[in-house]
C-alpha cells in the first residue's frame, strides 16, 4: 500500500463510503463515530483500503483467537503489506481498534466476501496472508487453524478448497498434489499442462495487470512459489525433469 493510501486512512469520508462493519472500523480510526450503513456504495472506497482494512481486521480476531495477542502479528502483517515507518503507529492503531471491536469476525469476513464475491482469487489472497500471520510464531495453532476455516466458510469457500490453501502453509502427507489440486492418477503430461495452466493463472503479472491492491500481488508471489515448489517436488517423484 503505498504512503498516500495510509494517509488516507484518516479521511473521514472513507467510512461513509464503504459501510458495514468495515466502514466503522475505519470512522473509528479516522476519530469519529459512524451509524452502520449497510446501502452504503462499496465502489467508492479504493479496493486496496478495502482490502487492506479487511486484512488487518481479520488478523486483529484471529491474533484474539489463539488467546495471546503479542507484536509478531502486526509484524507478520508488515511483511505482508508496505507500510512507511511513520504510520506504523496507525497500523497498529487499527490492529487495536478492530481487535477491541464488538463486532465478531464473521461480520468482517461477510463484508469482505461481498465486497470481492466476483474475484474470488483476491479473497483466497486474503487467506493466504492470514496464514503467513498465523505462521509468525512458527506454527499454526488449532485455534487459528478453525479461525481460519471458518473465515474461508463465510466467504463460501468449499471444504476442498479450503484444504486446498491450507496446504501451501501447514504440511501434509498429500501436499504435493493438494497444493495443484491435482489428482495422483493423472498422467505425468496431463499434470504438466495442468502445473503450466496454474502458473499462468496464478502469476503475479496478472494480479498486477488486473490493478489487483500491491498487498495482493505480494500474496500471489508468495503462492506461486508454493505452487512451483509443489511442482519440483511431484517431479523429483516422478523422474520428470
Amino acid at each position: 500500500m503505498s504512503y498516500s493510501m495510509w494517509g488516507k486512512l484518516g479521511g473521514a469520508g472513507l467510512g461513509l463510503a464503504l459501510g458495514g462493519p468495515l466502514g466503522a472500523l475505519l470512522g473509528g480510526i479516522a476519530g469519529h463515530v459512524l451509524v452502520d450503513r449497510t446501502g452504503a456504495p462499496f465502489g467508492q472506497a479504493p479496493r486496496d483500503l478495502v482490502f487492506t482494512t479487511g486484512l488487518v481486521a481479520l488478523a486483529a480476531k484471529m491474533a484474539k483467537s489463539d488467546g495471546v495477542v503479542v507484536n509478531r502479528e502486526i509484524e507478520a502483517f508488515e511483511r505482508i503489506v508496505d507500510v512507511p515507518p511513520a504510520e506504523h503507529p496507525r497500523v497498529k492503531g487499527l490492529f487495536d481498534l478492530a481487535k477491541s471491536t464488538t463486532e465478531g469476525f464473521e461480520a468482517y469476513a461477510r463484508q469482505l466476501g461481498e465486497v470481492f464475491s466476483e474475484e474470488p482469487k483476491l479473497l483466497e489472497d486474503v487467506l493466504d496472508g492470514l496464514f503467513h500471520i498465523a505462521k509468525a510464531d512458527g506454527a499454526v495453532h488449532e485455534a487459528e487453524f478453525e479461525y481460519l476455516r471458518s473465515v474461508s466458510a463465510a466467504f463460501r469457500f468449499s471444504g476442498h478448497d479450503f484444504d486446498r490453501i491450507a496446504a501451501r502453509h501447514v504440511r501434509r502427507a498429500e501436499d504435493p498434489y493438494l497444493v495443484l489440486d491435482a489428482d495422483r492418477a493423472m498422467s505425468d503430461d496431463d499434470l504438466k499442462r495442468h502445473y503450466r495452466a496454474l502458473v499462468i493463472e496464478n502469476h503475479p503479472d496478472r494480479e498486477i495487470a488486473r490493478g489487483l491492491p500491491p498487498e495482493a500481488v505480494k500474496i500471489a508471489t508468495e503462492r506461486l512459489a508454493a505452487i512451483n515448489a509443489a511442482w519440483e517436488t511431484i517431479a523429483a517423484e516422478r523422474g520428470l525433469r
